[in-house]
């Protein structure tokens, strides 16, 4: 017997494509035709995963404000690349990665209306799995403050825990599967349909304070400890129960 319709859905963003080689081809077999649908249990089984989160992202950002745009461009500029030279000189592909972020100059108005200056805003984005590096670096960089800090996993480590949690789902499935059918008094279950969903939370370290770029702070590095988060898959479907 083999499985005549087998779908599966997009894990949620963030997530890395579900490894499903061998998986899916593990379920019972059955002929091309179906029988007719009698006999039909809906059933739905899922599994879940605690995994410590190994990716670290940090977004720094700064604010300006001015009566000329190109003044606060060049300010931002400033603060930008003092802190992007900052970033580089640990910079490491997969352990410590650095890219700007959003730049942004926009007209800012008065209560009565019109223009009477400018603002604008930039970011760097500073993310890897080396945490304490990133940490540490968080009280070197002085021109720009922290604006969001999140804890992931990096697509390595998704993908592994991806297709563990997967099998888990659909061995779980399989399991209820004979259940029923030895239940009722059927001898085996062919598979009609079966949709497999995942999703991989993201972590979000508490929220920390913005700091301003002060000398008397600018020592101040990040505290970091990594977090756990759950990665879940589930799976439902019907099958037919046979004698």
């Amino acid at each position: 017997m083999h499985a005549s319709v087998v779908s599966r859905k997009p894990w949620h963003r963030h997530a890395a494509p579900l490894v499903l080689a061998g998986v899916v081809s593990a379920l019972p077999l059955h002929a091309q035709t179906l029988p007719p649908p009698e006999n039909v249990v809906n059933l739905n089984a899922s599994a879940t995963v605690e995994v410590a989160s190994d990716w670290l992202t940090v977004v720094f950002s700064t604010t300006r404000e001015g009566p000329e745009a190109g003044a606060v461009q060049t300010q931002l500029k400033q603060a930008l690349d003092a802190a992007l030279a900052e970033a580089r000189r640990i910079a490491k592909p997969g352990d410590v990665e650095v890219r700007t972020g959003g730049f942004s100059i926009r007209p800012r108005y008065s209560p009565k209306g019109g223009t009477n200056g400018w603002t604008g805003s930039t970011e760097l984005v500073v993310e890897g799995r080396d945490m304490a590096a990133i940490g540490a670096l968080t009280g070197r960089i002085q021109t720009l403050s922290i604006a969001r800090v999140q804890q992931s996993l990096s697509r390595e480590a998704a993908e592994r825990v991806e297709a563990d949690v997967t099998a888990q789902a659909v061995a779980s499935f399989r399991a209820k599967a004979d259940q029923s059918a030895k239940l009722f008094g059927f001898s085996g279950w062919l598979l009609r349909e079966v949709n497999i969903n995942g999703e991989m939370p993201r972590f979000r370290a508490p929220a920390v304070a913005m700091r301003a770029a002060t000398s008397a702070m600018a020592d101040e590095a990040l505290p970091v400890e990594a977090g756990k988060t759950n990665v879940t898959a589930s799976v439902n479907g019907s099958v037919q129960l046979t004698r």
